[in-house]
């Protein structure tokens, strides 16, 4: 297998980013590669705060996994900070490779290089192939999330 780098995303990688987040049953139904404006100006934000890692998992040049890691300080755990894993996707063609693992992996010794206390994520209740794939790396589905669609 050729090397994988793990690399902070440029604006280039955006529309392959778009693609892996649309590719399933769930972003293809609020994705669209149609106008990728939104997507740039949002990636122009998060590139710009030292707290936000977009990263891409690049394979010969090729974008085939991403995910975004958000460094939260915070008051509670005695002032630690945490991270919090976001939009994990590997491409269709690099799928049961191990590539999931190696990108959480990655978060979670950075996370823990930054000097966070905790790695936490979200996945939404209908990925049920996905909490296995968490439970088997060790998280704990100890919380019950909540969100409130503001548009």
């Amino acid at each position: 297998m050729t090397a994988i780098a793990i690399r902070r995303a440029t604006a280039a990688d955006v529309p392959a980013i778009v693609a892996m987040i649309a590719d399933d049953q769930l972003g293809s139904t609020r994705e669209s590669l149609d106008d990728l404006t939104p997507y740039l100006r949002a990636f122009a934000q998060i590139d710009a705060d030292s707290n936000q890692l977009l990263m891409v998992a690049d394979r010969n040049d090729e974008v085939i996994g991403t995910l975004q890691l958000t460094i939260i300080p915070g008051l509670s755990r005695k002032g630690s900070s945490r991270g919090l894993i976001e939009a994990v996707r590997v491409a269709e063609q690099a799928r049961g490779s191990g590539l999931g693992t190696t990108l959480i992996q990655w978060a979670i010794e950075e996370s823990r290089a930054r000097g966070c206390s905790l790695v936490q994520l979200t996945s939404d209740k209908t990925r049920t192939d996905a909490h296995r794939f968490y439970d088997r790396l060790g998280f704990v589905n100890s919380h019950e999330g909540f969100k409130l669609k503001l548009s």
